[in-house]
């Protein structure tokens, strides 16, 4: 029997840009085709939603005002001994990569490991990683073998000589990130860790991450800031597509994650 979990990447497909507002004007059309009062109407507005989603200024709008905010980490308090570790989470792999010969760490993972190896070079803490071959990677023509850590592992020693303390290689998901390398910390005396992902990802990380009984500090990256000048931030583009996807991804996992506790 296949797993419901397996099923979140096409049922949030179906809910974000650009399919959601797509199927809306899809059935505009089709109102319209039967002489169904409104359907132009809504086929135009789901297009003019679409290309709004897709300029990288209502991204950074979004991001400031749906999801919870937090500051990059400060290094001073990561010297403190407050922090045990640094824990960097997987965000994909490109699981073929000619120009290599193997797989290497999508752009949301190599960015995540280098900053989680640079605040350990500047405070001088142990590194873990987690991750494992995601949901959407199952069943993909040329599936990756390997899985985000061990990439990882191989990455940080080849480029950066640097060994990954912990390995968590099991995980689907966020939620797996955290139950599955909270014991592993924990075995070893670590309860305090400073969680690196992009700013995004990271409000529904920490909650995942302090349900094990960890105590964390926010080490975001990967924030959505401006990237062009005024009048291009409100055209609309693929990548201010991507950074409202993710986004609104986030505050539907937020929103379901909080209706699901109450």
């Amino acid at each position: 029997m296949m797993d419901l979990a397996a099923l979140k990447p096409l049922l949030t497909s179906l809910a974000m840009p650009p399919l959601a507002p797509l199927l809306l004007a899809a059935l505009g059309l089709l109102l319209a085709a039967g002489k169904k009062r409104g359907g132009l109407v809504l086929a135009a507005l789901s297009l003019a939603v679409l290309a709004l989603l897709s300029c990288h200024g209502t991204a950074m709008w979004l991001a400031r005002h749906a999801l919870p905010q937090f500051a990059p980490a400060s290094i001073a308090q990561l010297k403190t001994g407050q922090v045990q570790a640094i824990v960097v989470l997987g965000g994909g792999l490109l699981p073929e990569a000619p120009e290599y010969g193997q797989a290497q760490p999508g752009p949301h993972t190599a960015a995540r490991l280098r900053y989680g190896l640079w605040l350990a070079r500047q405070s001088g803490l142990p590194v873990a990683f987690t991750g494992g071959v995601g949901w959407a990677a199952q069943g993909a023509q040329g599936a990756q073998a390997a899985s985000e850590a061990e990439v990882a592992a191989r990455v940080a020693q080849q480029d950066y000589g640097v060994t990954l303390r912990w390995l968590e290689a099991q995980s689907q998901d966020t939620a797996g990130n955290a139950r599955l390398l909270a014991p592993l910390l924990q075995r070893d005396g670590v309860q305090r860790i400073a969680l690196v992902t992009d700013a995004w990802h990271m409000p529904r990380a920490v909650a995942l991450f302090e349900q094990t009984g960890l105590q964390v500090t926010p080490a975001p990256m990967g924030f959505v800031r401006p990237i062009e000048g005024p009048v291009l931030q409100w055209l609309p583009s693929a990548r201010g597509l991507l950074a409202s996807q993710q986004v609104l991804r986030e505050w539907l996992a937020l929103m379901v994650d909080r209706f699901n506790r109450s």
